[in-house]
C-alpha cells in the first residue's frame, strides 16, 4: 500500500481537534485506502478498534443507513461513552440531508469526524452554511509522480517511469493493471463511473452524447484557453445545435467532479484577475489516452498539465500569467508570496530556450521564477531564472529545491 504521506499528516495534524474532517477528490483517487492508513495510524498510538466506526455509503448492504434519522441513531448506539471515537464516513454524499446529520453530530465532544466525498458540491449550500468556520477541506488528489515512483521495484529510471506515468495515469489502482490494454480498460471504467454517478445523476443530464462530446473537446484543448462560445461553436459546426447555459452547465458538473480543473488569467503587471477565458487541465493524464484512443501523448500539454496539478499539490493557487502580449505558464500563489512558471520539454536549442524565457524576463518583480524542462541544463541561472530538470522538481517537496 503507498503511503499517502501528504495526506495522512494533514490527518494528523488536525487529529482531536474541534474541526469536520473533509476529504475531497475525484472517486478512485484513494480517499478510502487514505482512511485506512490512517486508522492503522489510530491503532498503533493506543486507539482501540471499538472506538473506530466507518461507514462507506457505496457499499450496498449499508444502504439503510442512508436514511439521516437511521445513519444518526446507528452512530450514537455504537459509540463508546466517555472515550473519544473516531467516525469516518465515505461518499458521504449519498446520504440524504447528511448535513443535519454531521451537524449533530459536530457538538458531541467525544466524536472526531471524518467525511470524504467525491463531488465540491459537498463543501456548498446547505454543508458550507451550517459549518461555517467548524470544518477543514482536504483536497486529495491522485498519485503524485513522487508517490508513483515510490511504488515501483526500479527507482533510477525517472524518463521511463516518467512515460509510464503519463500514458497509464496516476490512479492508485493501476499499478496493479497487467497489460496497457487492462489500465486502459479500467481508466475508461472510472470515467464512466464519475460521468454517471457524479455528473449525469446529480446535474438531471440526459443528452450524455453532448456531455461526451464536451469531455473529449477539452482533453483534446488541454492547456490552450477555451471559451464557452468557442465550445458551443465547435458544437454546432459538428451538427449539435446546444445553448451557452448547457455547455456552461456541463463545464460547472465537470470541475464540481474533479475532472477538470480551471486556470483562470492573472495580469501580472496589473495584480489583477481576468475574465476572458480559461484554461482546463484534467485530473489525471491517462483519462486523455483512455478517453480518446489515440496513440499520440500529445507530451508537451501533458508536462504542463502534470506541473500544474503538482502546484495544487503543493498548496498554490494557480494562475495562467499575462504579461504585455506574453503568457507565462503559471502563476503560483500562496502565503508566502508568488512564484512563475515556464513550462517546455525541451530548451537545449538557443531559439527555444529564448522563446521560453522571454515571458520571464518581462516580470519585474523579484519573486522566485522557473524554467522547468526535461532536459540538464548547465547554468543555475539565466538572469534570475532558475533552470530545473522537472523530473527532479516532481520527485522532491519544494522545501528542497
Amino acid at each position: 500500500m503507498i503511503q499517502r504521506t501528504y495526506y495522512l499528516n494533514k490527518l494528523k495534524l488536525f487529529k482531536d481537534k474541534q474541526l469536520i474532517k473533509v476529504v475531497t477528490g475525484v472517486r478512485r483517487c484513494g480517499k478510502s485506502t487514505l482512511f485506512s492508513l490512517y486508522q492503522d495510524y489510530l491503532l498503533q498510538i493506543g486507539v482501540s478498534k471499538k472506538q473506530i466506526l466507518t461507514i462507506n455509503f457505496e457499499d450496498m448492504s449499508r444502504e439503510n443507513l442512508r436514511d439521516p434519522n437511521t445513519l444518526h441513531q446507528y452512530i450514537l448506539d455504537n459509540v463508546i461513552p466517555n472515550k473519544k471515537n473516531y467516525i469516518f464516513l465515505d461518499e458521504v454524499q449519498n446520504v440524504s440531508q447528511f448535513q443535519r446529520v454531521v451537524d449533530s453530530l459536530y457538538i458531541r465532544d467525544n466524536l472526531d469526524i471524518y467525511i470524504t466525498g467525491s463531488n465540491a458540491h459537498l463543501l456548498s449550500g446547505d454543508l458550507a452554511t451550517l459549518l461555517s468556520g467548524r470544518y477543514v477541506e482536504i483536497q486529495m488528489l491522485p498519485l503524485s509522480f513522487e508517490e508513483y515512483v515510490s511504488a515501483q521495484n526500479n527507482k533510477t529510471n525517472l524518463p521511463n517511469l516518467y512515460k509510464s506515468y503519463v500514458q497509464n495515469g496516476s490512479f492508485p489502482y493501476t499499478l496493479q493493471m497487467p497489460t496497457a490494454e487492462a489500465t486502459a480498460a479500467y481508466l475508461k471504467g472510472i470515467l464512466d463511473s464519475i460521468i454517471i454517478k457524479d455528473v449525469v445523476t446529480r446535474y438531471k443530464i440526459t443528452n450524455t452524447d453532448e456531455l461526451y462530446r464536451i469531455i473529449k473537446f477539452l482533453f483534446d484543448n488541454i492547456g490552450s484557453l477555451v471559451s464557452i462560445k468557442k465550445i458551443r461553436d465547435t458544437l454546432t459546426s459538428a451538427g449539435y445545435k446546444i445553448s451557452h447555459q448547457t455547455v456552461e452547465k456541463y463545464i460547472t458538473a465537470l470541475v464540481e467532479s474533479f475532472v477538470l480543473y480551471p486556470a483562470s488569467r492573472y495580469d501580472i503587471k496589473g495584480k489583477q484577475y481576468l475574465q476572458n477565458g480559461n484554461k482546463y487541465y484534467m485530473v489525471d493524464t491517462g483519462l486523455r489516452a483512455a478517453l480518446l484512443e489515440r496513440n499520440d501523448i500529445d507530451t508537451g500539454r501533458m508536462l504542463e498539465n502534470i506541473v500544474y496539478l503538482e502546484l495544487l499539490r503543493r498548496g498554490y493557487k494557480v494562475f495562467i500569467g499575462k504579461t504585455g502580449t506574453q503568457e507565462v505558464d503559471f502563476v503560483a500563489l500562496n502565503a508566502q508570496g508568488t512564484e512563475y512558471y515556464q513550462v517546455a520539454q525541451n530548451i537545449l536549442a538557443p531559439e527555444t530556450l529564448e522563446r521560453e524565457l522571454t515571458p520571464l524576463k518581462q516580470i519585474k518583480d523579484n519573486y522566485p521564477k522557473y524554467l522547468l524542462s526535461l532536459d540538464y541544463v548547465p547554468v543555475n541561472s539565466f538572469e534570475g531564472i532558475k533552470p530545473l530538470n522537472v523530473l527532479e522538481w516532481l520527485t522532491n517537496t519544494q522545501e528542497k529545491i
